[in-house]
């Protein structure tokens, strides 16, 4: 199997119409990445390789573990024996060097398609949430309805694979901020929070936030900390992530298409 930026290429078998045929194909690369916080783990997750200083800084930051990127004094890979890189080891070192809340350190191994199952409490989170009641932002569905084509046209890696999920950033009137891929949801828009972090854009009023999956309430909350007030989603969002949103200020999208979409919550914000 070899190996190329965010994918694998990999022999398959191909069974089409009655026949059979061997090609290359190529998928989606997934490993585990551990973040640490002054030597301190605190998760190992699932995720494609790639923008890992900033998953792990848009982690630490959506978790609650670093409240700005100004607290983060380096990122930097480990190294192993022999002062060799560990690329699937990632360090914050933060200027007060002060330790980590126990309760936000996750207790579990974190698979690429579930964030927020692995933390201490649920409520913990909730209350660490942001409001974006007063963002006045103003985003017109036709608008809405032509960002998953442009997201979509914006995941290289996914085009190679099909098996990658994307989060995209856009200003109120469309325009591609930055996109991010991943194997998992919480990985893509952690990248996309650190991003945003290393360019000292946090928080995002006025921007837009799109899923190519799901919202579940760890979408929702990291949305939320990053002062995003407009998600939205090519599927229906969980009960949580409606119930945040709607608590919260947030305006939540779902079921996005060409024709239309579902407003779960903060609907004031969309022009039709």
């Amino acid at each position: 199997m070899t190996t190329r930026r965010g994918s694998r290429r990999r022999r398959v078998l191909a069974l089409r119409a009655g026949t059979a045929r061997e090609r290359m194909d190529d998928i989606a690369a997934e490993e585990p990445l551990e973040v640490r916080v002054g030597g301190v783990p605190v998760a190992v997750t699932m995720r494609t390789p790639g923008e890992d200083f900033e998953l792990a800084l848009g982690f630490c930051l959506s978790e609650g573990i670093v409240g700005t990127a100004d607290e983060v004094a380096a990122i930097r890979y480990c190294t192993g024996p022999q002062g060799a890189g560990e690329y699937n080891v990632v360090d914050l070192t933060l200027r007060s060097g002060r330790p980590v809340d126990p309760a936000l350190v996750r207790n579990v191994y974190t698979t690429s398609s579930c964030g927020v199952c692995g933390t201490a409490s649920i409520e913990a989170v909730r209350k660490q949430a942001a409001d974006v009641t007063d963002d006045d932002v103003r985003v017109d569905v036709r608008v809405l309805a032509a960002l998953p084509q442009r997201l979509r046209a914006a995941q290289a890696v996914f085009e190679r694979t099909g098996g990658l999920h994307a989060a995209g950033l856009f200003t109120a009137t469309g325009d591609l901020v930055v996109a991010r891929e991943d194997v998992g949801r919480h990985n893509a828009v952690d990248k996309v929070v650190g991003w945003a972090a290393t360019q000292r854009r946090l928080p995002l009023r006025g921007h837009v936030l799109l899923v190519s999956g799901r919202v579940a309430f760890e979408i929702a909350q990291k949305a939320l900390l990053a002062g995003v007030p407009v998600v939205a989603a090519v599927s229906a969002p969980s009960s949580l992530a409606a119930d945040l949103a709607a608590d919260s200020g947030m305006t939540l999208v779902g079921v996005l298409r060409d024709c239309g979409c579902n407003v779960y919550a903060g609907a004031a914000r969309l022009a039709t």
